[in-house]
This record gives C-alpha cells, structure tokens and sequence, in this order.
C-alpha cells in the first residue's frame, strides 16, 4: 500500500506542508533579520537533510545511504518537528489535525514501516 499512487501524493503533500510549517513557525516566532532566516533557512535545511540520508532502494536516490530504522527515524523528527512548530506558533488545532494525516499516512504505509523495523 505504501507505493500506491494516492498514498504517494498525500506523502508529498504532507513533505510540503511539513516545509510550509516549518517557514511559518520561523515567521511568526521571530522578530526583524531573524525572521527570515529563520522562515527561509530551517525549511532549506530540513529539506536538504530530507533529501540527502535516504534508504538504498526507496523511492528517490540515496546520496548517503542510512540504515532502515535510521530512516524512519529521520521521518519521524522531520513530521514531528512539524507537529511541533505548529504548536508553537499557536497553532495548536492544525498541528493535531497534521500530526493525525501523517498518522494515517504511515498507517496506510505500513507495510514500509515493517520493512524499515525488520519484521
């Protein structure tokens, strides 16, 4: 289930979404030149680390090859980190309603998430 299509999309919906809350929470939790580096700086390097530690055979390439577990670790922080900007930025009603999609992401994924555990 997890390389179909629709669950695919909402994946990248939800990649998206995790960098447009990430740039809001610099925006609002930050005051003059701060602001924008925060808002511009942490998604760019969220996305970077996002894109660079990848699972040989996953979807995409993997230009430094990470363990499984490592991987869903990433994923993990990466959405949660999401979940926590929109809390802090006073959203807290969004970042429930976000961290509830990426629940029932994963658990349509599931099949990837118990290859990525070992089971």
């Amino acid at each position: 289930m997890s390389n179909h299509p629709l669950n695919l999309a909402l994946r990248f919906v939800l990649e998206i979404a995790a960098l447009v809350a990430m740039g809001y929470w610099g925006w609002v939790g930050h005051e003059g030149a701060s602001r924008y580096l925060w808002a511009i700086g942490l998604p760019l390097v969220a996305a970077a680390i996002w894109g660079t530690f990848r699972v040989p055979g996953d979807p995409g390439n993997a230009p430094v090859p990470v363990p499984k577990p490592a991987r869903l670790l990433l994923e993990a922080l990466f959405f949660g980190g999401a979940v926590w900007c929109l809390f802090d930025a006073g959203r807290p009603g969004l970042s429930a309603a976000f961290g509830a999609i990426v629940l029932i992401h994963y658990a349509l994924s599931y099949d990837r998430v118990l290859k990525f555990i070992g089971r």
